[in-house]
């Protein structure tokens, strides 16, 4: 079996490549877009027609999705398969959703009920999962000083999103209404006291909705798409993404004034004083290490992905990390609260949990142990993709 992935640099595709290889799949690599992010729709389905055209492939295979791809591949009828790892992924909203040489797995069940009756023949549901093998190359041949190093009582690894968010370009240019502004505040201060339960795109007005779009020209705005994107990704790419730079700033700072946190992150922490800024970690080389060595992971996921598991719980667990993560509605599907992982429901539970398991390390340990063995049993690449194989299969 041939296919071919097409690359962008998604931290998820080196693992994706070798376990389809591990499976006896010859994986061919188209990889300009992985030097120059300008690449054109148009180019894009070019380089796949030039791929099909030459190659005998079983399938064409991204992260995240491409119209353009799905485009070339449904003119050949060639199967194009994709796996979301984010959310929102806008290019969802295409008309090329539809196309029936399409296989798309979304990783979040929320993300999967908007989108799936669009296509349901088409469309299904698929977790994210953990390269343990990988990881374990690099635990394994820790020393004492890596663990002096990377060992902390809280780590964060991730991004504050302070420099990705798209509202505050809209503050920055005076572009919305005070009205506009107090509104969207109030809603995010009440969405920060609720977990597993995102309430912001049922709630956002249309007056508000429509002053957003307006507002950014280079809002998401297609002839292409077969559903209005405007409160999606207001509520989203925008609101959503602004509520996780205040959610990640505020929780970071209420621990660091109280707690030994290391915060891992190529943002601006100038706004955390009582911070450790480590600055940012290499992914396959310092991240392990990181998850390995601190006695608490903390996971903040950001709202838009409403119901999933971020990439960072598996890569915790997967590294026999102990994770405090929020609730997150998928959870229970997956993991004993308590025993594999432990979560937190709002700012003063965080607290009190971070105080507990930091004074409890038996325990913590523990729940470490069992959140990887339950990780490296059952939520591995190769059991994830050996499903997808499955399905592909069951599809024909």
């Amino acid at each position: 079996m041939e296919i071919l992935i097409y690359r962008y640099n998604s931290i998820c595709e080196p693992d994706i490549i070798q376990v389809f290889e591990s499976f006896g799949i010859t994986v061919l690599q188209e990889t300009a877009e992985m030097a120059d992010k300008h690449v054109t729709p148009s180019q894009c389905a070019e380089k796949i027609t030039g791929w099909i055209l030459s190659h005998k492939l079983s399938f064409v295979f991204s992260v995240n999705f491409y119209p353009a791809i799905s485009y070339a591949c449904n003119h050949f009828k060639v199967p194009y398969v994709c796996w979301s790892v984010d959310s929102p992924v806008a290019e969802l909203f295409s008309n090329a959703l539809k196309n029936e040489w399409n296989r798309i797995f979304l990783f979040d069940q929320a993300q999967y009920a908007f989108f799936h009756p669009y296509n349901p023949d088409h469309i299904y549901y698929l977790p994210l999962a953990a390269n343990v093998k990988r990881w374990e190359t690099v635990i394994l041949n820790m020393t004492d000083e890596d663990y002096r190093k990377y060992g902390s009582d809280v780590a964060f690894v991730g991004s504050l999103y302070s420099e990705k968010c798209r509202y505050d370009r809209l503050l920055a240019d005076n572009s919305l209404s005070s009205y506009t502004q107090g509104y969207v505040n109030g809603l995010i201060q009440a969405q920060m006291r609720v977990f597993g339960y995102n309430f912001i795109y049922d709630t956002l007005p249309e007056n508000v909705i429509q002053e957003i779009v307006s507002a950014d020209p280079s809002f998401y705005k297609s002839e292409d798409v077969f559903l209005d994107t405007g409160r999606y990704l207001a509520a989203h790419q925008y609101i959503g993404m602004k509520l996780a730079s205040v959610e990640r700033h505020a929780l970071l700072s209420a621990l660091s004034e109280r707690f030994n946190v290391s915060l891992y992150t190529r943002s601006d922490t100038s706004a955390l004083p009582h911070i450790h800024a480590k600055g940012g970690a290499g992914t396959l080389t310092e991240m392990p290490k990181i998850f390995q060595a601190s006695k608490i992971n903390l996971n903040i996921t950001m709202r838009p992905i409403e119901t999933g598991l971020s990439l960072r719980v598996w890569d915790v667990l997967g590294c026999g990390g102990f994770l405090l993560t929020n609730y997150q509605a998928e959870i229970p599907e997956y993991f004993e609260i308590g025993k594999d992982l432990e979560v937190y429901e709002n700012e003063e539970d965080l607290i009190q949990k971070v105080d507990y398991y930091l004074h409890h390390d038996a325990e913590r340990m523990e729940i470490a142990l069992r959140g990887y063995e339950k990780t490296a049993k059952y939520h591995t690449y190769e059991m994830r993709l050996a499903e997808m194989i499955r399905i592909l299969s069951a599809a024909e």
